[in-house]
């Protein structure tokens, strides 16, 4: 994990993990542990790191500012400031993110715009998750470039592969530090009182001074690093858990491996393999030696395994690749970007590679591409008729060649939205030709005119291209392009249900056009001309108000058609501020490439990370069966007159909430939170409830409240979780939140890994749950 704390422009702090700095008033011995458990301690580029380095941090061709660089003592932080702001303190603010890769060289656009002034040699990229930008630098020699390049990768290594108990450990130090304000390696009781408000919670001061007296062993009236850890092992004291833990227990102290395999079966639902699986949570997560000799689980080892993976909300099987994906592409929910090449919005924002490299690391299978006569001869990309900056067509490619299959290995579609004229289309397919070279589709898999979408199996590894096409795959050639003008020509401010002005740059180029297989753009003329005429390699791409329309009036037939067909749906284009539409009305008719800004945040995104959280992150998602057969007859609005209807009662008790976040980062801010669970599926399903808000309490707080829903149509169903600052007088503040499929829920006593609004990680935040499954009686 990685965090980037930046106050003023001169100076800043990295973090590998959630643990923070330690200064050198500690004790070298105790915050090296990370480097010796590294075994990394004497490793000659940790040694450079820890030295310090004076690198160029740029921004543009215009920003290139020296910054002083080096690795803290803790061997998890990076510390920098310019060589000009002396002693300024850094105010304290934690942008909390996860660091996923050092980039050698010219890798990145910036970099690549000084590659003249400075040799890739001197070059590194330090590449986030989620939507956080990237940081560029530049070292003096390629020696220190690369000694920081090797250094940091060691570091993200360790980081990404510590323990439950490690990661607790170094959060537990971490607490510890921002709690140390006078650096002296201890913590009176004022600094304690402080902490409890920095950790989210309002304590009573007879309370606090109670488990501060408990925990100063010593009696000195301050807490050494040891004691703070007892203090910290009494505060996250869970009753909750205990509870669970003593209904099991037989002696109240462990859980024998005959009580912990009861747990697993009864409350759990694990099945058979609970007895074998018993065994093998206690050698993963029993601290206690002398427990595991005798076969047991001790609270601290149940506790610890309820916070792990194993203990989580999601079903681990349907974290791998489970599904068959044999069956033709239109089978598929597939996850799709609508303006990829967008960073910001689309009137005015950065267009970017990096936003293609982005969504392809995301699981994105569908790209989109914009392509406008460049004034060199060169196809770019950009939002045509607005603000937003250009990149070159043959750049995209490039990118595509390197990232299209990072995430996965099925088949990429890329969809072009094609403004150039015949000569510099005949440049693209060029460019498509040479730069993407095997990997671009240009012939069908088996000779074959298909009847049917070949399979994301028989596509692994293969480019797309989505685009008009003259004739069809049958050898019948059709000069004009009547028919092949798409609905997705719409221009941004105007009317996207009016038909497209006649464009004098139509015609369309031979060259481009043959490199078209599988996804040939047509015009739609309604599920009737369809179900007669259309090919299966013929798609329509629709707005979402068209869509809309459509799976409200014609779900039935909307379903059908995406038996055989492929579809594309695309926001709005009066979403200038690129927002998104819930694509969940699109999946419930079986609209397989459902187009979204991935660069846009939010509720809409969370539903699609939800939805293709399963099945390895391949970006392709199994429809269910009543979507795929040709010869049912599912509608959304009438879920009910499905063969198999099968409604289901889901209930939630939400018990309570572990070490959330605070949103307001003024000292005496404390958050209210509350939890809120909703249903996206079919229209009947679509459902919200909300527990009670807990005041003053983001620490630990209890709700012990259950919510009940029932599920009509469970293979469409997302869940929902999330958390809320409540506040009486203006709208709730956004806290966490978690998505996922209703058919990856695991029943039991679960814990909710919640995620920040940018869909990366804060632990160790979550919720704790209870979580049954039932037939409606």
């Amino acid at each position: 994990r990685f965090c980037l704390d930046t106050g003023k422009k001169t100076s800043g702090t990295i973090h590998f993990s959630t643990s923070a700095s330690f200064q050198k008033q500690i004790s070298i011995g105790r915050t090296l542990d990370f480097l010796h458990h590294s075994g990394i301690q004497d490793d000659p580029d940790i040694k450079v790191l820890m030295a310090g380095s004076t690198l160029r941090k740029v921004k543009s061709r215009s920003w290139k500012k020296q910054r002083h660089f080096r690795l803290l003592e803790d061997g998890l932080t990076i510390w920098y400031k310019s060589r000009w702001a002396g002693k300024a303190k850094t105010p304290e603010k934690n942008l909390m993110t996860e660091l996923e890769m050092v980039r050698e060289g010219h890798q990145s656009e910036v970099l690549l715009s000084i590659a003249e002034e400075f040799p890739a040699a001197l070059c590194f990229t330090l590449v986030f998750h989620g939507r956080q930008g990237n940081l560029d630098l530049v070292a003096e020699s390629p020696e220190e470039a690369q000694a920081w390049i090797q250094g940091v990768r060691k570091l993200i290594h360790r980081a990404q592969t510590m323990d439950e108990k490690e990661r607790l450990d170094q959060w537990v130090w971490d607490w510890f530090q921002k709690a140390d304000k006078n650096k002296d390696g201890k913590m009176n009781f004022k600094e304690v009182r402080k902490l409890l408000k920095m950790m989210n919670i309002e304590m009573n001061e007879e309370h606090a001074f109670h488990l501060f007296t408990m925990a100063d062993k010593s009696g000195t009236g301050s807490l050494e690093i040891e004691q703070f850890v007892h203090f910290y092992k009494i505060l996250t004291q869970r009753d909750e858990v205990w509870k669970v833990f003593q209904d099991y227990s037989g002696d109240g102290e462990k859980l024998m491996l005959e009580e912990l395999d009861n747990f697993l079966r009864i409350e759990q639902q694990t099945g058979e393999r609970s007895a074998q699986h018993a065994q093998e949570l206690i050698e993963r997560y029993e601290p206690s030696e002398t427990a595991k000799k005798q076969g047991a689980m001790t609270l601290d080892g149940f506790q610890m395994y309820l916070c792990s993976q194993d203990g989580s909300i999601f079903k681990p099987e349907h974290q791998g690749l489970y599904q068959d994906m044999s069956q033709p592409l239109s089978h598929y929910f597939i996850s799709s970007s609508h303006n990829t090449y967008l960073l910001e919005d689309q009137l005015r924002g950065h267009s970017s590679l990096e936003a293609y490299i982005k969504a392809l690391k995301r699981g994105c299978r569908c790209v989109e591409v914009d392509s406008w006569d460049g004034n060199d001869g060169e196809p770019v990309v950009y939002h045509g008729h607005t603000l937003t900056s250009k990149i070159l067509f043959r750049d995209i490619m490039s990118t595509l060649k390197e990232y299209a299959f990072k995430a996965s290995d099925f088949p990429v579609i890329l969809s072009l939205e094609n403004h150039c004229g015949v000569e510099q289309q005949t440049v693209m397919a060029q460019h498509l030709r040479q730069i993407l070279g095997d990997t671009l589709l240009t012939t069908l898999v088996d000779g074959q005119v298909p009847l049917q979408l070949p399979s994301p199996q028989e596509l692994r590894g293969k480019i797309l291209l989505k685009a008009k096409k003259i004739g069809g795959l049958e050898g019948c050639v059709d000069e004009t392009l009547t028919d092949e003008i798409s609905d997705e020509e719409e221009m941004p401010n105007g009317d996207p249900e009016s038909p497209p002005a006649e464009d004098p740059l139509s015609k369309l180029s031979r060259e481009l056009s043959d490199l078209v297989v599988y996804c040939k753009s047509v015009h739609f003329h309604g599920f009737e001309h369809s179900r007669l005429h259309a090919k299966c390699y013929e798609m329509s791409s629709f707005s979402e108000s068209k869509a809309k329309k459509l799976a409200k009036e014609s779900g039935r037939d909307f379903v059908q058609y995406n038996t055989r067909q492929l579809s594309r749906i695309y926001p709005s284009g009066f979403r200038t501020d690129s927002s998104n539409y819930n694509p969940q009305d699109m999946w419930s008719v079986g609209c397989q490439i459902v187009a979204l800004n991935f660069q846009t945040a939010g509720l809409e995104m969370d539903l699609n990370d939800g939805l293709f959280r399963q099945n390895n992150c391949c970006g392709y998602v199994l429809k269910p069966e009543f979507m795929t057969d040709g010869n049912a007859q599912f509608s959304p609005e009438k879920p009910d007159e499905r063969q198999g209807y099968r409604p289901l009662r889901l209930s939630i008790q939400v018990i309570s909430g572990q070490q959330l976040p605070k949103v307001n980062q003024k000292e005496g801010s404390i958050v209210d939170p509350l939890v809120r669970v909703e249903i996206y599926g079919v229209p009947q399903d679509q459902a919200k409830d909300e527990t009670s808000h807990i005041n003053n309490n983001g620490f630990n707080p209890v709700w012990n409240e259950t919510l009940n829903f029932v599920i009509t149509t469970p293979e469409l169903a997302l869940v929902r979780f999330v958390v809320e600052d409540y506040d009486k007088a203006s709208r709730n503040d956004f806290i966490g939140q978690f998505t996922l499929p209703f058919k990856c829920i695991q029943a039991g006593y679960r814990h909710i890994h919640l995620l920040s609004r940018d869909g990366t990680a804060i632990p160790p935040s979550s919720l704790f749950v209870n979580i049954s499954i039932s037939e409606l009686s």
